[in-house]
């Protein structure tokens, strides 16, 4: 399966939580299947891009890293590769390139979507249609923080910084319920 196709099938079987979560996924969909495209960052109209919520081994912290760019605490993720093998795989390996953590596991139910303007590498004004993750870390996690960050901290769930933006305080929600056994739905 395709970086491609596989996003396709997550969106496809994905049952969003909520029915503003359930349109934006149908919008994605319809991206996807209208641009082969879709998942390179090229693509100027707007590309995929694969965050990760890390959770530590507890589930009561998430690592967080102070952006460069937008000079805030966000997830860790970001652009689709060519060589990535499906979009799970493109969530690992972002995660894992950001947080210096290995054996990090990925929950492969489709936590949440947001998408938001922004000027990438391309250097234009496009669109990040964020397919967003869970991902675990194991117990002994040790992080270490890459060129792409200022700086790798873990966040209680229940106290993350106060800039957070939408698609990050949702993303916690989401956690924070998974955690607490109550699944991805409200």
């Amino acid at each position: 399966m395709s970086l491609h196709s596989s996003a396709v099938d997550v969106l496809t079987r994905w049952k969003a939580p909520d029915p503003a979560q359930d349109s934006l996924r149908h919008a994605v969909l319809s991206f996807l299947l209208a641009r082969p495209d879709a998942c390179r960052r090229d693509c100027a109209p707007g590309h995929i891009t694969a965050s990760a919520l890390v959770l530590d081994h507890t589930g009561t912290h998430a690592l967080l890293t102070l952006h460069p760019r937008f000079g805030r605490w966000l997830q860790l993720g970001g652009h689709c590769e060519d060589g990535d093998a499906d979009i799970f795989a493109a969530a690992l390996r972002e995660a894992a390139e950001e947080s210096g953590i290995d054996s990090l596991t990925i929950d492969t139910e489709l936590a949440a979507l947001h998408v938001h303007p922004v000027t990438c590498s391309l250097g234009i004004p496009t669109r990040h249609l964020d397919m967003q993750f869970l991902v675990h870390a194991p117990a002994d996690a040790q992080i270490a923080c890459s060129d792409e960050s200022l700086d790798l901290r873990w966040w209680p769930l229940d106290a993350m910084p106060q800039d957070c933006d939408f698609g990050l305080t949702q993303l916690v929600e989401i956690a924070a319920r998974v955690v607490n056994g109550r699944g991805s739905q409200p």
